[in-house]
């Protein structure tokens, strides 16, 4: 079921962070995103805009070539793949600041994500690996352990019957 999403769980959240705690990507770390789900911007338009950008601009903050320009301020933006979506202020000297956030969306469970990157130059850092899911747990070390110490009783067990004392 799809969410709607207020970007920063406040009404004036996309602005200048106060401090780095106080980071919108502090808060998308925390939430889960879904295919599907909505992110909603309230901020005065006629002073920001949301910019949504690559992987490149986004660390750049460069504001020249956004994929998408969005400046009314109540913005809704749907999440409409997996992978990660990089926003940005249009505001000249915010991202430089820290107002610019990253949230990735999760892979359907059981999906396929052979996503590229929604981003104007074909660059290879912008493209992402395949990936398949569900992951795999990796192995415990606990299991291997155990069962290190089960074959080493049992062999203790199988000396003693050999050399009995």
């Amino acid at each position: 079921m799809a969410k709607e999403m207020l970007v920063g769980g406040k009404t004036d959240a996309w602005r200048v962070p106060a401090s780095e705690s106080d980071s919108l990507n502090q808060w998308a770390e925390k939430s889960r995103f879904q295919v599907g789900d909505y992110l909603v911007w309230k901020y005065d338009g006629g002073k920001d805009s949301v910019l949504q950008v690559s992987r490149e601009d986004y660390g750049n903050c460069s504001i020249s070539n956004p994929i998408k320009e969005y400046n009314d301020g109540t913005t809704k933006v749907k999440l409409e793949h997996p992978g990660p979506f990089y926003f940005i202020s249009g505001a000249k000297g915010h991202c430089e600041k820290g107002q610019k956030l990253v949230v990735v969306v999760l892979t359907p469970r059981g999906g396929r994500f052979t996503g590229i990157a929604p981003s104007p130059s074909p660059s290879p850092s912008s493209a992402f690996a395949e990936f398949e899911g569900p992951a795999v747990a990796p192995t415990s070390s606990a299991t291997a352990l155990n069962g290190g110490i089960f074959m080493m009783a049992m062999g203790v067990v199988a000396a003693m019957w050999v050399f009995p004392m």
